[in-house]
């Protein structure tokens, strides 16, 4: 706790920052659905042949994983891109099941005598909406709401993963890193914040009856006040980024978060202009996505990765062979890769130390022979990719006898160590690879090609600065596969701060 505490203490104006940009995801998509989601049920609890199909759309979009969503919006012109943009629109969709529910069951509840009452008086039916059914539904729209609010806080924490910001970046962090702390950095506040949130809105449900038409204005002016904010805050994002500023996007590993810093910083330093970081995307696929559409400018990938994973060609051992042909496919899709910076992250097969030392395990192939009694543990990418698990098991013969447990790549490497899986597929660079006594077997049979780390950016933003190339350029072939075990060993087991480690790096290379 004392950690947690001084970790706050130091970080409070990024925590501010981060807590401000959760409220107002949360605060602005949460509102938009109650000015979609009330409507839409007052239409189906008027027209029940439309609450049938309506709340089948809105049911199927709520069973849709968040991560999910987020991956689907990315290419979508207008709504999708990385940021709060996307995130907007997820939490938004997600917000409509609870609330049309409730206002169909609201209006649905009220007594008919109290409808023929209101008709007898001469109401009109927009009246009759207004000044009795609304009023006598509303703590039930509440209820709806509180419960869309707070799942709204929950799915928040996972739109860090498209770079929307948010107490999410913490937990992400603290994933990459192993850091109990940093992860409890953002959890803690997302779950105080859920508490307050439906503290809040209880109070409200409560105190409606009594203050019903002075509430009703507090809301719509809150709603009003919320969505400029959040049109505020795009439009000074959008400002950010038409003004100059170069975006850097990374994967969600300690490894990609250093490179993400060492890109960064290195243009900071090297040129005049500002830079965006959106670190923490997520997969291959959301950094390859973002790259294609604009959202981010530069981002670090593998030879190999982006060989099979992001233009599906057959695996290629050669390393000139494999940049040659991945630099023709980036250049046809308008994007330009940079020399390699100079190491090679091959997957790893790695065994505890323990278990090499005592079995004599030096190669996959020795591992093989052990497959049938062992559990294996991979990343969610390994499993499906054409140079991952599949093909693996195929060219050594592994044979566990049940299928791999698909986990968080980089808590893989603690469940190795504590011995709840037998083998893993880490990173060559990994600095848990030292810091846990873990053991990376030879792939004897060369089956995996090679991963040369190197620069990809958008060909349209170097040539518009051309001083970025040179700056990036002066990276290439000085950061060896030492130095680069080093800096993650500094983040994952010294728990050191990202930056401070990229600018120490950058300081030696003078």
């Amino acid at each position: 706790m004392t950690r947690l505490i001084a970790f706050w203490l130091g970080h409070r104006s990024e925590l501010a920052a981060l807590l401000g940009q959760h409220v107002l995801l949360v605060a602005g998509s949460t509102f938009v659905s109650v000015a979609l989601g009330v409507p839409l049920g007052i239409l189906a609890a008027r027209r029940p042949r439309l609450a049938a199909p309506l709340m089948a759309i809105t049911s199927i979009v709520q069973t849709i994983p968040s991560l999910a969503m987020f991956g689907f919006l990315l290419p979508v012109p207008l709504v999708g891109g990385v940021g709060a943009r996307a995130a907007l629109v997820v939490l938004i969709l997600y917000g409509l099941l609870p609330i049309v529910r409730t206002t169909i069951a609201g209006l649905r509840g009220i007594d008919p005598a109290i409808r023929e009452a209101g008709v007898a008086m001469g109401m009109t039916a927009r009246e009759l909406l207004r000044q009795v059914e609304l009023p006598l539904a509303l703590p039930s729209i509440v209820a709806g709401v509180r419960v869309a609010a707070v799942v709204g806080v929950g799915s928040a924490t996972i739109a860090a993963a498209i770079g929307a910001g948010g107490l999410g970046e913490y937990i992400y962090r603290g994933l990459s890193m192993v850091d109990t702390t940093v992860i409890l950095a953002g959890a803690v506040p997302a779950a105080a914040l859920a508490l307050v949130v439906d503290g809040s809105l209880l109070w409200l449900e409560r105190q409606l009856s009594a203050r019903r038409r002075s509430r009703s204005r507090l809301m719509a002016v809150t709603m009003a006040a919320v969505i400029a904010a959040v049109v505020l805050l795009s439009s000074g994002a959008a400002a950010r980024r038409v003004g100059g500023a170069i975006v850097v996007g990374s994967k969600n590993f300690t490894e990609q978060l250093v490179l993400g810093e060492l890109l960064a910083q290195t243009i900071e330093r090297e040129t005049s202009l500002a830079v965006d970081r959106r670190l923490n995307l997520g997969g291959t696929l959301i950094c390859d996505r973002a790259l294609m559409t604009g959202d981010i400018d530069v981002y670090v990938e593998y030879t190999g990765t982006a060989l099979t994973a992001v233009f599906h060609q057959p695996i290629v051992t050669d390393a000139s062979a494999v940049f040659d042909t991945v630099r023709t496919l980036y250049a046809k899709t308008g994007r330009t890769l940079l020399p390699p910076l100079g190491f090679n992250n091959t997957f790893a097969i790695l065994v505890r130390g323990a278990d090499a030392r005592s079995r004599g395990l030096r190669t996959i192939e020795d591992a093989a022979r052990e497959s049938p009694r062992w559990r294996a543990g991979f990343g969610y990418e390994f499993v499906e990719r054409p140079d991952g698990y599949p093909g693996l098991s195929k060219i050594y013969g592994l044979r566990f006898p049940d299928a791999p447990h698909v986990m968080d790549l980089t808590l893989s490497y603690r469940a190795l160590a504590s011995g709840q899986v037998d083998l893993i597929a880490g990173d060559a660079t990994a600095g848990l690879i030292k810091g846990l006594d873990l053991v990376q077997l030879e792939d004897n049979r060369h089956y995996f090609p090679p991963y040369d780390a190197a620069a990809v950016a958008r060909a349209e933003t170097l040539l518009r600065y051309p001083q970025i190339l040179t700056a990036l350029e002066r990276l290439s072939g000085r950061v060896s596969a030492a130095d680069m075990r080093a800096m993650n060993y500094a983040a994952d087991v010294e728990h050191r701060d990202v930056a401070a480690i990229a600018r120490q790096f950058l300081a030696s290379l003078r």
